[in-house]
């Protein structure tokens, strides 16, 4: 065997001394017993925080020595910043193997060798199968160059067979392949019996089902260690390259069909693929000994090489057949040094990023690339390539295209109409033969242990004369490697502080990358596809392997279709498993389902209607057969007569789905495949926002209602006459105005026998014997005065003049303009169009007065307080942010379903009352702002994963989630709020969130998470938890003491969402990409109720929203409201819903002892989580009456509350308390 690799050597460089290092220990798990009784202080909420190091005087002053000096040169010239170099470096460390397991790994790599030549050679016999040991055994690959990394350590050797054994023509009708599979067998039958072997089992080499691998890995405590590959390999010079170029068969027509070629003389079909894989085998020592002289001892290159494979791993575009693979990567940084792009002094981030460059800008599809500097005119061109594959990228040898695999989206963003559209495809159907199968070959060899018969017997059918057949996972992805490299230049380009991250430590799978997933499943209907397409000639090139064959033209299809509703179409399927070498290979239609990817253009999605050519044009045919029945001859308004394509498409959800019925359609009528076998995940989750008789809309366009209605009424108030000041602006203050509100309201007409006439105040008021009636919530809206020195300046005159402004304001809408409005001191509610406002009169003096503060001496001094504070929040803060998101909405169509997805699950999980509707959405606005690595969603799905992914790993403690509405922010900027951030973080809340108009205090999550999350309510359940934990610790039950309560619950609260969170996220995306289907999608939806103490059951007949339940109701309770559209004389009941009542009855009664948590949206209960446990000088002073408790919530809630049980662990057993009856509802 050859020398062993040498290992990768490390940059020897001084380490930067350390600027910022952890406080303590993190706040997650406690710690083992240790003095536990002397532990008296509660845990620092900020624990964890990264603080600055103190230095002496002399430390901080001390002169750089020459070898940081040399350091800091090299950080400058071949870096982007010091924080990158070191978190390179860090990752660098990671992932390299360590000298000690290196060691491991050659002593197992020369115990191979040994074994290997000892297998014993088998007898000669006319017509056998004769083994001989191999004449050479190499290490080739990542190993040896010192590029691999782990936590997948493979080593890949190639055994040289002997001359002896092969014949001139084993090149044509697999003989080769089979040969190769056989030699394997015979090795495997062998080495499985040596014990120092743990695992000997086969897998394909890169996916390829004609080339099996044999893996072999160590016995015992090693065995995950190392994965060593056997590649058997022709002899050099064995084959005749000329007999291989990509325009030669080597496949004939007469052995794999069947039956004679036309007697017309056409010629035989070129296999070009088949061609490649043969020469694929001859040369890997030539591609080692390349890349060892290329890459030599350039540490920086071979950096580079290892940074490349992290990223390509992170965008899984590197498994399988034609996946682009750590080689491809490896010989493509060979091509930039050798063509001067590249120098070999460069860093490993300045070659990460030259080869990103050279990806992003450079088509192989057009223009490929060659290593061949030979001027051999037998050599074939780069047009010869082009015509065999899509992409091309030649080695040395000029034979050879490395990219052979690797097939290209066709995709052009091109105008809908005209498409040069697909030929004929309806002819008759031919017979389709099985492919050859016979896949038992390796397991009968190793279960009878004797040689084979290989003499050619052409008449017994060409399924005998294949070894292996077998699925292999090809993907078309290089306009997918395009795409993500220019959106990892992009990132690049941005200087974001977090870019590393985002560029090689963020994981970017298919269902989270893609806006929509569809599978094919079963993959044999892909049978019926090489059918109808006629894809005889492709089949012989890949030996039977119909997902291979079809999938180009079916890509074609589909691209071809959806046109300019898609960015990108990529697909995937899984890597086929290893089996065992007494098992039989797995067969194409057991390998799973071919994933498709759509990147979907928001743009593109409005449109309902393919527009075709005129009637008379020659296109118009062609268009007809494209479409089938589906094209229709219309008329336009211009007096065009063309053709066209309709889809039924009545709201944006539908809309967003409207690929789905292009994909159907076109797979049924050009490939057979029925829409029963297309699996699509593009709206699975737009059930969970969408009202009871909304089953075709998410809502959006009661949104756009409601804003229309919105905006007649600001031009009402811009045109009042009689106010005695004008009125300045007209602001929306309301997650509805900003379309975000989960449940859209509907225009409301109220039934009058559901409430009593209160004929004094003209008012409604709900009957004690009906149903709670329909959950109404006013829209808020600010109305702003122009300034006058007419305005007092005390605070209480302002609000007694506003008042009067108040009350004005509702008397001439109504006199001016017939609306029904009621009048208070602090607003006016307007009843227009079923729709109901809440206008607040606003001066923009007022917070300014509500500061000033006079000294005994009079002088006056500004200072905030709680009053200004949230004034100016309401009236100032609150507008600016709604008409920010409104724009959002506008630029991104799927903001309002993520932000309502995203709501209406941290709602569902007993949580949203701990986050303020504003921080949910400028969390999901957040994704559309700041997206990368990835695009904007253009799908309420995507989105809702991203959140899930981006609330599961974002680092509260230490970072600021900046959200830069309108793009207010530059660089700079950003710069300096998260080094300030840190100055400042313990006068912060928990989670800070920081807009253009809100730099420094993140004043939309002072309120939550926080105590306040006290009295929470999900519609049916409320939970009261004893602290299973604390009363487990007794020595942790004195840091429940009041003053450290606020920052423990907004910790607690947070880190519960987070992993709630991550584990949804989990759940989800195995359910999304599951061909089999999703199952329950509602799962992750569910609140986990066992982890609370006591639930109290809530009448659903007092739930006005029991119909917003996560898990919808057959049945519910009539609501008084009238389904005929009408005018109302009276003002509906606004604002009422029994549980948030009673939750605010608890909160005040029980707030420092519990938690309540609370679905607004329909919960049929409420949970309740205990908190306080007072103790003094670590003695138990007093514990709260649990049963005592426990009674109040009964009396408070009488008529409300059904039952109340306690789950905690000393009282396991049901103690139910108020309505006798069934414990658990079934409304």
């Amino acid at each position: 065997m050859k020398a062993a690799p040498a290992g990768a050597h490390q940059r020897g460089a001084a380490r930067e001394p350390e600027v910022m290092q952890p406080a303590m220990e993190g706040t997650g798990k406690v710690g083992k017993k240790e003095s536990s009784k002397k532990r008296t202080v509660a845990r620092s909420p900020v624990e964890g925080l990264l603080q600055p190091v103190k230095l002496s005087r002399a430390e901080l002053y001390k002169e750089p020595t020459s070898e940081e000096l040399n350091r800091l040169r090299e950080t400058e010239s071949l870096f982007h910043s010091s924080l990158l170099r070191l978190q390179v470096e860090e990752l660098l460390k990671g992932v390299r193997l360590p000298e000690k397991k290196k060691e491991r790994i050659d002593a197992f790599l020369w115990e191979v060798n040994q074994r290997v030549m000892q297998v014993p050679s088998t007898l000669e016999t006319e017509g056998c199968f004769r083994f001989l040991p191999p004449t050479q055994v190499t290490v080739v690959g990542s190993y040896l160059l010192g590029t691999c990394i782990r936590p997948d350590v493979n080593v890949d050797m190639v055994l040289i067979m002997p001359r002896e054994i092969l014949q001139d023509k084993d090149g044509l009708n697999q003989r080769y392949f089979r040969k190769r599979a056989l030699y394997l067998a015979h090795l495997a039958h062998h080495l499985a019996q040596d014990p120092i072997f743990g695992s000997v089992r086969f897998s394909y080499t890169n996916g390829c089902h004609l080339k099996p691998s044999l893996l072999l890995r160590p016995h015992g405590k090693d065995e995950h260690l190392v994965t060593v590959r056997l590649h058997p390999c022709p002899p050099p010079d064995f084959f005749r390259l000329c007999r291989l170029l990509p325009s030669k068969n080597n496949v004939r027509s007469v052995w794999y069909r069947g039956q004679s070629p036309p007697g017309d003389g056409s010629p035989e079909p070129p296999t070009p693929h088949y061609n490649t894989w043969v020469l694929q085998d001859t040369a890997l020592e030539s591609h080692v000994q390349l890349l060892s002289t290329t890459l030599g001892s350039a540490l920086g290159l071979k950096d580079g090489v290892v940074l490349l494979k992290i990223w390509l791993r992170q965008r899984e575009l590197d498994k399988g057949l034609g996946g682009f693979s750590g080689f491809l990567v490896s010989m493509l940084v060979a091509f930039l040094v050798s063509t001067h792009k590249i120098h070999t002094t460069m860093s490993g981030y300045q070659v990460l990023r030259s080869v990103l460059q050279f990806l992003a800008t450079t088509d192989l599809t057009v223009s490929g690339i060659s290593l061949c500097l030979s001027s051999d005119p037998s050599l074939p061109a780069l047009a010869d390539f082009h015509q065999a594959f899509s992409v091309v990228f030649l080695d040395p040898s000029g034979r050879l295209n490395l990219c052979a695999d690797v097939t290209a989206s066709t995709y052009h963003q091109v105008p809908m109409v005209p498409h040069s559209w697909v030929p004929q495809m309806s002819q008759p159907r031919l017979p389709l033969l099985p492919a050859p199968e016979p896949q038992k070959v390796l397991s009968k060899e190793l279960k009878s242990g004797r040689s084979f018969d290989l003499s050619p017997r052409v008449n017994e059918g060409r399924g005998a004369l294949v070894v292996v057949s077998q699925l292999s996972s090809l993907r078309a992805l290089w306009s997918q490697v395009q795409h993500e490299a220019q959106l990892s230049m992009a990132l690049l380009d941005s200087k974001v502080d977090d870019g590393f991250q985002l560029l090689l430590m963020t994981p970017k799978p298919m269902i989270r990358a893609f806006d929509h997933v569809l599978h094919l499943h079963p993959l044999s209907r892909l049978q019926a596809a090489c059918h109808r397409l006629k894809l005889w000639p492709e089949l012989q090139d890949h030996g039977g392997d119909y997902v291979s064959a079809a999938l180009g033209p079916l890509t074609t299809l589909l691209e071809q279709g959806l046109g300019s509703r898609i960015h990108l179409l990529a697909h995937s399927r899984p890597p086929v498993s290893e089996w065992d070498i007494s098992q039989d290979p797995p067969k194409h239609r057991d390998s799973g389902a071919l994933t498709l990817g759509l990147l979907l253009r928001p743009e593109g999605l409005i449109s309902v209607l393919e527009l075709g050519p005129e009637a008379d044009q020659p296109k118009a045919s062609d268009f007809r057969q494209f479409w089938g029945s589906r094209s229709e001859l219309r008329r336009f308004q211009d007096g065009a007569i063309r053709e066209a394509v309709v889809w039924e498409a009545a709201s944006m959800a539908q809309k967003r789905l409207i690929p789905h019925q292009v994909i159907t359609h076109l797979l049924a009528l050009h490939a057979d495949i029925p829409g029963t076998c297309v699996r699509y995940t593009g709206g699975l989750l737009d059930a969970l926002i969408q009202g009871l008789k909304e089953t075709s809309s998410t809502g959006e366009e009661a949104l756009a209602a409601a804003v229309r209605c919105y905006d007649d009424l600001s031009r009402l108030l811009w045109g009042l006459e009689g106010l005695p000041l004008t009125v300045s602006a007209v602001q929306g203050a309301h997650p509805v105005l900003r379309y975000t509100e989960v449940f859209p309201p509907t225009p409301v007409r109220p039934a009058y026998s559901f409430y009593e006439h209160l004929r004094e105040r003209a008012s409604l008021l709900p009957r004690t014997d009906k149903p709670c009636p329909a959950y109404v919530e006013p829209m808020t809206v600010i109305c702003h005065l122009e300034g006058s020195g007419q305005w007092p300046q005390d605070a209480e005159a302002v609000r007694r003049v506003r008042a009067a402004f108040q009350l004005r304001l509702a008397e001439l809408l109504t006199q001016q303009h017939g609306l029904q409005c009621r009048a208070s001191a602090m607003h006016t509610d307007v009843l227009k169009d079923g729709f109901v406002f809440r206008i607040r009169v606003a001066y923009q003096r007022e917070p300014q007065i509500l500061r000033e503060t006079r000294s005994p001496e009079g002088m006056i001094s500004l200072r905030d307080t709680p009053n200004s504070l949230c004034l100016e929040k309401d009236t100032r803060q609150l507008p600016l942010l709604t008409s920010a998101l409104h724009g959002l909405q506008q630029q991104h169509p799927a903001f309002s379903g993520v932000a309502r997805l995203a709501k209406r699950w941290v709602r569902a999980q007993l949580l949203g009352e701990g986050f303020t509707d504003e921080s949910l959405d400028l969390v999901a606005a957040a994704l559309f702002l700041h997206p990368e690595p990835f695009t904007p969603p253009s799908s309420p799905q995507v989105g809702f994963l991203r959140f899930l992914f981006l609330m599961s790993t974002f680092d509260w403690k230490n970072n600021p989630l900046i959200v830069n509405l309108n793009t207010e922010f530059t660089a700079e900027e950003q710069v300096e709020i998260r080094s300030g951030f840190l100055a400042t973080r313990t006068q912060l809340p928990i989670m800070v969130i920081i807009t253009p108009h809100d730099r420094k205090n993140s004043i939309w999550t002072q309120d939550g998470p926080s105590p306040q999350v006290q009295s929470h309510l999900c519609p049916q359940i409320c939970v009261f938890s004893l602290s299973r934990e604390k009363q487990a610790q007794p020595e942790l039950r004195e840091t429940w003491v009041r003053s450290n309560l606020t920052d423990i619950c907004s910790l607690q609260i947070l880190q519960q969402l987070v992993v709630l969170a991550a584990k949804a996220l989990l759940v989800l995306e195995k359910q999304l990409m599951d061909p089999q289907g999703p199952g329950d999608i509602r799962m992750v939806f569910r609140p986990p109720l066992d982890m609370y103490d006591v639930l109290i059951r809530l009448s659903p007949r007092h739930i006005p929203r029991h119909r917003q339940a996560v898990d919808s109701p057959a049945a519910s309770f009539c609501r008084g409201l009238l389904s005929e559209p009408g005018p109302s004389s009276l003002m509906p009941v606004l604002g009422y819903d029994p549980a948030q009542l009673y939750l605010t009855q608890l909160r005040e009664a029980f707030r420092n002892l519990a938690l309540f948590f609370y679905d607004q949206h329909g919960g049929e209960a409420s949970t309740t989580k205990g908190h306080m446990v007072v103790s003094q000088g670590g003695e138990l002073v007093m514990v709260p009456n649990v049963e005592a408790i426990l009674e109040d919530f009964v009396i408070l809630g009488e008529g409300l509350v059904q039952a109340v049980e306690t789950q905690t662990l000393e009282q396991r057993a049901m103690v139910s308390y108020g309505v006798p009856g069934p414990v658990y509802l079934n409304s």
